[in-house]
């Protein structure tokens, strides 16, 4: 069956980084589009990143271009998510998916940013 098993989520100081892995199985990891979410406390899922099955497309939100890196390694069925120049209002739990409504992700990582 379908597994997504995200980690690599913490505490960390503002303006600090820290980089999220979602290891995927049960399906062809190279064949699908891979998506990052996130929810904040108390609000609603919010989509955050997107990636082409090869890596070449890469599409953000807006309030974390420029600071979050997606990424993939299809030899390792894995994807990433690098974020650096993190603010409190990144604070969330993140989700990895395969959809970019985020149906079928993973349990989550937290992320909480704050000093």
């Amino acid at each position: 069956q379908v597994q997504l098993v995200e980690s690599g989520g913490g505490l960390v100081q503002p303006g600090g980084s820290l980089r999220l892995s979602c290891a995927a199985s049960g399906f062809t990891f190279s064949n699908s589009w891979m998506h990052w979410l996130r929810q904040a406390p108390g609000k609603g899922l919010e989509w955050v990143s997107t990636i082409n099955t090869g890596g070449g497309d890469t599409r953000y939100t807006s309030s974390v271009k420029g600071r979050f890196t997606i990424s993939r390694d299809n030899a390792k069925n894995t994807l990433y998510l690098q974020m650096s120049s993190l603010k409190p209002e990144d604070t969330a739990l993140y989700y990895c998916a395969r959809e970019a409504s985020g149906r079928g992700r993973g349990q989550g990582t937290q992320v909480t940013v704050s000093s």
